[in-house]
């Protein structure tokens, strides 16, 4: 039987209770890759004489370069990046954390998305028989009509939905017991979601950092290395994001968040190209700043999560 360790509800994990919901994101996407078969496998591995029990073999039903196609998933890794840029991570698979206020602005957004979606697949199988008939001709012998639908529409979808976090209400009137483990439960997965979402914030700073840091302090071949705008752009991106979602449990990291922030500030990419003195100070600056970082990543606290016993 597992230990159950017990540990206090932070008020970070209180305040994120209070504040957000579960939103979950899934799509319905058609694969465009296929498993050889058991005899194409055999002739596959025949080729440099292994057996085919050691060899894995698929086979690309579309060129997804394809411009029609591309912009299809163009949408997906759109509504991908919505979805995780305006959450924080949870315990439970599949599942992010939204705060209530941007529960409209959210749905709004997938809505688009899924309009967007529904007009590029529109698009797409315009040149559907075109695909086909590129992929007929690249694949061979390995081409096979029933590899492929009909139709592209409704072979890709978008949805989300808002799956519940906290125990069931009515297990309180029909078991008490079992209500209160779920709360205790439900209490550990909060617990764990700050933490998830200091270390989700951490990660991603220190690597933004560090990349600047890289690019504005090194040199190649005795000149300063280039670097594009959207190496401050992006960490820029992150102060915002980290301001909107940040949930106050660690005063460390936010004090970092700030002295990176008032470092850069007003500060424009071109302004660092053209002036070696500002790119020096600021890179030696955001190096004291990754260093901390570094500390904090090594000493930062591990909180005991609670976990639910099983039965042996």
């Amino acid at each position: 039987m597992t230990q159950t360790i017990t540990a206090p509800t932070t008020q970070a994990a209180q305040q994120l209770r209070q504040r957000m919901l579960g939103v979950r994101l899934n799509f319905h996407w058609l694969g465009v890759r296929r498993s050889l078969n058991r005899e194409q496998k055999q002739q596959a591995a025949s080729a440099f004489d292994a057996s085919s029990d050691y060899v894995a073999a698929s086979k690309k039903l579309f060129d997804t370069r394809h411009p029609a196609f591309r912009a299809v998933t163009s949408i997906k890794n759109q509504a991908t990046n919505l979805w995780k840029g305006m959450t924080l991570p949870f315990p439970e698979p599949g599942i992010r954390l939204l705060k209530h206020e941007d529960l409209d602005p959210f749905d709004a957004r997938m809505q688009q998305f899924r309009e967007q979606l529904r007009e590029a697949v529109i698009e797409l199988e315009h040149d559907y028989e075109e695909l086909r008939q590129a992929a007929r001709e690249r694949l061979g012998q390995l081409f096979k009509t029933e590899d492929y639908p009909s139709s592209l529409i409704e072979e890709f979808a978008i949805e989300w939905d808002f799956p519940s976090v906290e125990p069931p209400s009515y297990l309180r009137q029909l078991q008490p017991e079992l209500y209160d483990r779920e709360c205790r439960r439900v209490q550990a997965q909060f617990d764990e979601a700050v933490q998830l979402a200091e270390q989700a914030f951490l990660d991603e700073f220190q690597n933004l950092v560090s990349h600047l840091c890289e690019r504005l302090a090194g040199a190649d071949d005795g000149r300063p290395k280039v670097f594009r705008d959207s190496a401050v752009d992006n960490l820029h991106t992150f102060f915002e994001r980290f301001r909107r979602l940040e949930i106050g449990s660690s005063s460390e990291l936010q004090q970092l968040v700030s002295d990176a922030q008032g470092l850069l500030r007003g500060v424009e990419p071109r302004q660092l190209r053209e002036s070696h003195t500002l790119r020096s100070e600021t890179a030696e600056q955001l190096t004291d700043v990754r260093r901390q970082l570094d500390v904090l990543l090594v000493d930062r606290p591990r909180r005991n999560i609670l976990r639910q016993p099983r039965d042996s």
